[in-house]
C-alpha cells in the first residue's frame, strides 16, 4: 500500500481508530511511570525478578536508594533483579575495595562487566596513532594491571579508549599504527582468556577529536587485529549520535561485538527519556541470543529516590520486549 493511500484508509476508517493508533504509539515510546511500580505496566515482571537481559548498573545511580557503601549498592541492584555491574574507575579502586566488591558480586551471582584499562592512553594524545614508542609502553603497563583486576573481579572484558587523531598524518598510517598497538596488547591479553573492547565515541557533542568513532571503523580495526582479545563495545548513546542506523550496524558487526552499552539521546540518561526505541533494540538482541551484558552508562533523568526508580522502572519497560 503507497503512504498516500494508507493514510487516506486512516482517515476513512471506523471513528477513533486514528487516535487509538496514535495513543498507542504514545504509550509504547513514552511508557506510563505511575504504572511501573511494584508491577510493570505489562504485567509480565515483578520488583525483584531478575531481567531477562543481563544490565548492568554502575556505581552512584542507586545511590539514594542504597546508601553509599558499594558493597549495599551491590545488594541493592542484586534484590531489584540486576545481574551484572560495571564500573569503569574499577582498576584505580584500593585493592581492599576491590576485593570486598568481588566478594558480594560472587555471593549474589553476579557478573562483571567493563571496567577502563588504560587510562594512560585513552584521552587527550594521539596516543593510538602516532607509533610512539612511550604511548606503547604506558599501553601495556595498564593492561598488565588490568589482568589482575580482571581476575579478582572474574571479568572478562575491558575497555579500551584509543586516544585522539593526529592531524598531521595521513589516515591510513594512523590506522596502520592503531592496529599494531592493539596487536601488541592482545599478546598480553589473550593467553588470560581476556578481551579489551574498542569503543567509538561521539566525535561531535562528547569527544571531539577522538580516532575512533564509527562502528564500521571499529569492526575494520577488528578483522585487522584478528585476534579473539580484541572486539567491539557498541555504545548506542554514541552510534545514534554518530551515525544512528543502530540494528543494521549492530548485524553487520556482529561477529566483532563483544560487549554493549546503552544511554538514551539527546540527555545520555535511562532508556524512554529519549529517541531510541530500546524495547526494539533489546528484542532484536535477544533474537540475535545475545548473552552478553549490557552496560547501563547513563545518567538519571530525575534526582533522588524517584528518579531512581523510574531508571528500573524503564528497564522493566523495554525488558518487557517479548
Amino acid at each position: 500500500m503507497q503512504r498516500r493511500q494508507f493514510l487516506k484508509h486512516i482517515a476513512t476508517s471506523a471513528p477513533g481508530a486514528l487516535t487509538a493508533a496514535t495513543a498507542l504509539a504514545a504509550t509504547v515510546a513514552n511508557p506510563p511511570q505511575d504504572l511501573l511500580g511494584s508491577v510493570n505496566a505489562l504485567g509480565r515482571a515483578r520488583r525483584g525478578d531478575a531481567f531477562k537481559m543481563a544490565y548492568a548498573p554502575h556505581f552512584g545511580m542507586f545511590r539514594h536508594s542504597a546508601g553509599d557503601d558499594l558493597v549495599a549498592q551491590v545488594n541493592f541492584m542484586a534484590d531489584e533483579g540486576f545481574s551484572a555491574l560495571e564500573d569503569n574507575g574499577m582498576a584505580n579502586r584500593p585493592l581492599e575495595q576491590q576485593e570486598r566488591i568481588a566478594s558480594a558480586m560472587e555471593k549474589r551471582g553476579m557478573r562483571m562487566g567493563v571496567f577502563v584499562a588504560n587510562f594512560g592512553t585513552a584521552f587527550n594524545k594521539p596516543s593510538f596513532t602516532t607509533g610512539q614508542p612511550e604511548h606503547l609502553e604506558s599501553f601495556l603497563e595498564d593492561l598488565t594491571v588490568a589482568v589482575d583486576v580482571a581476575k579478582r573481579l572474574r571479568a572478562t572484558w575491558m575497555t579500551v579508549v584509543m586516544g585522539d587523531l593526529e592531524p598531521r598524518l595521513e589516515p591510513d598510517y594512523q590506522m596502520a599504527n592503531a592496529v599494531e598497538m592493539l596487536k601488541r596488547g592482545a599478546e598480553v591479553l589473550q593467553p588470560h582468556d581476556l578481551v579489551m573492547v574498542i569503543e567509538p565515541l561521539n566525535p561531535w557533542r562528547d569527544h571531539p577529536g577522538m580516532f575512533l568513532s564509527r562502528i564500521p571503523q571499529a569492526y575494520a580495526i577488528c578483522k585487522a587485529v584478528n585476534s579473539p582479545s580484541v572486539k567491539i563495545l557498541d555504545d548506542l548513546y554514541h552510534q545514534q549520535i554518530t551515525e544512528g542506523n543502530l540494528i543494521p550496524n549492530l548485524d553487520m558487526a556482529w561477529d566483532e561485538i563483544a560487549y554493549i552499552q546503552i544511554g538514551d539521546n539527546p540527555g545520555r540518561n535511562e532508556p524512554t527519556t529519549g529517541e531510541i526505541h530500546y524495547q526494539n533494540v533489546f528484542r532484536h538482541l535477544h533474537s540475535k541470543d545475545y548473552d552478553g551484558i549490557l552496560g547501563m552508562e547513563h545518567g538519571n533523568s530525575r534526582p533522588g529516590l524517584d528518579g531512581e526508580r523510574a531508571v528500573i522502572n524503564a528497564y522493566r519497560w523495554c525488558d518487557a520486549y517479548t
